[in-house]
């Protein structure tokens, strides 16, 4: 059975999952890569990282995928809708590998990219765009990769099966939260916290059964 899984998302303190001041430079903005230094001392990020707790917990983040839904905000910065030639934020051969379907009020055609990655462009609901997912992955599972915004409204539309967020010791104060308007939510779910070394925390979420 296919299931819809989060990874990786890191959050700090504050519950914000990317800052204020988003750009072309600056796709978390203000935030920087503060959310996500954790990520890049792991083993799964560089060969010659951690291989510790929190590798353990990144290395999740591929296995039994089959597509990925991500918001129109992950995959450009404000104004991307003007630029024909932006192709996303991770180059010739992004790190997906699979059919990614971005949300967004601006549709344009797919784009094949290198690796096994091709872009489609949906407004559409997280019910529809879950839908168009799950039939691209072939009965593996889908991923929502964020931003905080799609997470936050596939998570009030009971769609998440499981959810790995990462708690990030900083306050970033302004910016794009994640758990607005989510009251409640603990009880559809397992929860459970794994600190690190690192200083981070890994929360999970698995949905309760009936």
């Amino acid at each position: 059975m296919s299931h819809v899984r989060v990874h990786n998302f890191a959050i700090s303190l504050d519950g914000f999952g990317t800052g204020e001041g988003q750009s072309a430079d600056a796709h978390f903005g203000h935030a920087g890569d503060r959310l996500h230094r954790w990520m890049f001392a792991t083993r799964w990020w560089d060969p010659a990282g951690s291989s510790g707790v929190d590798d353990a917990f990144t290395q999740q983040h591929e296995p039994g995928i089959g597509a990925e839904i991500m918001g129109a905000g992950k995959w450009g910065h404000p104004g991307w809708q003007e630029d024909p030639d932006w192709k996303g934020a991770w180059g010739p051969n992004p790190p997906f590998h699979t059919p990614v379907f971005v949300l967004t009020h601006h549709p344009r055609p797919s784009i094949e990219m290198e690796g096994g990655t091709t872009f489609h462009f949906l407004d559409a609901s997280p019910a529809e765009a879950l839908k168009a997912a799950k039939e691209a992955a072939e009965g593996k599972d889908v991923r929502i990769g964020g931003g905080p915004t799609v997470i936050r409204d596939f998570l009030a539309a009971g769609l998440i099966d499981h959810m790995h967020t990462v708690v990030v010791p900083i306050l970033l104060g302004r910016g794009v939260r994640l758990w607005d308007g989510l009251e409640g939510l603990e009880e559809d779910y397992r929860i459970e916290a794994t600190s690190s070394p690192s200083g981070v925390t890994h929360v999970t979420f698995d949905r309760v059964a009936g």
